[in-house]
């Protein structure tokens, strides 16, 4: 049962000081993702750039595969504003400028520099990502980190409203030169927050470069032990495969299926993201009675079955209600997922070595969106985006499997898992 009595007293936690942290930094993470994720595409499709091309620039992503390869750096050396804010200042400014930059490029011209530019992107977000990540983790108390995760996820969400839709509707009606530097302009709140907050209590510093890169990893593999920690790894790279495989090339299915750009930008985002939302929501607090193992097992059914829906989209072709159906069904549905998803992770995390290990998990879980999604122009090419999205349907399964592995489900109502991210997230309720 929800304790809803926090919210009738004289403390409004929603309004506090590190909750609205959590929103603005939250929502500065993720743009820059969206952008390479929506806006990008739809740009090189409208340039009339190949879909294997288009494709293929999902290896951009890269970075965000292999960020914990730095992420040590960022651990153990300070900037002038401090270990987390300077790296977070400075990681947002490269943003707002790159971002700037591509209204100066035309993809049929300097495709080459496009592709540079958006791997810069991907390094500076990817760099974002992780300060903010180490950054929340040691702003929060842990009676706040449930619902300081929850505001950070659902901003992060939000974000993706600018690329995604705004940008997209401005596009039928402005150049895109000027679009970009709209979409850029909203790194600024990100960008002052950054001034604005102070440097987090420390909860560990490595004392060498060399601690900081070994000892997340023998703390993980000691833990847990070899033959364990590979099943986890594998899971934590395999159970959001699918979902990611089938938006790699949304823009461009909505746009061949006969959809305007502002049709996609003002319904098709929005119901996903409303959809999204309320999946994240809906699977936080069902989460706090079914346990973490439980709300893996049947969020990731959901997540996995309505992937089905672009398939029917692709049979119907440019119905706007089947569009609106799809994307908000699927939405629902992996929002639900990364809920159960991002709290098992942070089960995974000794809070000695939050910022590598965070990156070592949510690089693993990118794989699929840097390397697979690269090849799904020539898939798309060869099976046609029904037989297509029946295939990221399948790919969903892998993950499910290693379910029994490393989370079977549970007998009685408390499970194996106990965590600090399970703890926490009660404090919702």
């Amino acid at each position: 049962m929800i304790n809803w009595n926090i919210l009738n007293g004289t403390r409004y936690p929603f309004l506090e000081r590190n909750m609205l942290i959590c929103v603005l930094i939250g929502f500065s993470s993720g743009l820059p993702l969206w952008l390479l994720i929506n806006l990008l595409p739809a740009w090189l499709a409208e340039s009339h750039i190949s879909l294997k091309t288009i494709g293929a620039m999902s290896l951009i992503m890269l970075p965000y595969t292999w960020k914990f390869l730095w992420a040590p750096l960022m651990d153990r050396v300070a900037l002038p504003l401090g270990r987390r804010r300077g790296w977070m200042w400075l990681s947002q400014l490269a943003l707002l400028l790159a971002i700037c930059g591509y209204g100066q490029l035309n993809p049929q011209t300097d495709m080459q520099w496009v592709i540079a530019l958006s791997l810069a992107v991907a390094v500076f977000s990817a760099t974002q990502d992780i300060a903010i990540d180490a950054y929340r983790r040691e702003l929060l108390p842990d009676e706040e980190m449930g619902l300081g995760s929850a505001l950070h996820v659902n901003a992060y969400k939000l974000a993706s409203l600018v690329p995604g839709s705004l940008a997209l509707i401005l596009a039928d009606h402005i150049p895109w030169s000027w679009v970009f530097v709209i979409t850029a302009l909203f790194m600024l709140p990100g960008f002052l927050t950054s001034l604005w907050v102070k440097e987090p209590a420390q909860f560990s510093t490595p004392t060498t470069l060399r601690a900081a890169i070994v000892e997340p990893f023998t703390e993980f593999i000691g833990r847990n032990g070899w033959k364990t920690a590979v099943y986890l790894m594998l899971f934590i790279l395999l159970y959001k495969m699918g979902d990611s495989m089938a938006t790699a090339l949304a823009t461009p299915f909505y746009l061949e299926m006969g959809f305007t750009k502002t049709e996609i930008g003002t319904v098709a985002k929005t119901a996903g993201l409303t959809a999204s939302i309320a999946g994240g929501l809906i699977g936080g607090l069902w989460m706090l009675r079914l346990g973490i193992t439980r709300a893996l097992w049947l969020f990731g059914v959901a997540q996995m079955v309505t992937i089905l829906g672009f398939a029917v989209l692709a049979k119907t072709g440019a119905v706007l209600w089947v569009l609106a159906s799809a994307i908000a069904l699927e939405a629902l549905g992996t929002g639900m997922g990364t809920t159960a998803f991002v709290a098992f992770i942070a089960s995974q995390t000794d809070k000695r070595y939050t910022a590598t290990q965070f990156a070592l998990f949510t690089s693993l879980s990118a794989v699929p969106r840097s390397f697979i999604n690269a090849s799904t122009g020539w898939i798309v090419e060869g099976l046609g985006w029904f037989n297509f999205y029946l295939l990221c349907t399948a790919l969903a399964l892998p993950g499910m499997f290693l379910l029994i592995k490393i989370a079977p489900w549970p007998k009685k109502a408390s499970t194996a898992i106990r965590s600090d991210a399970q703890k926490s997230l009660s404090s919702l309720g």
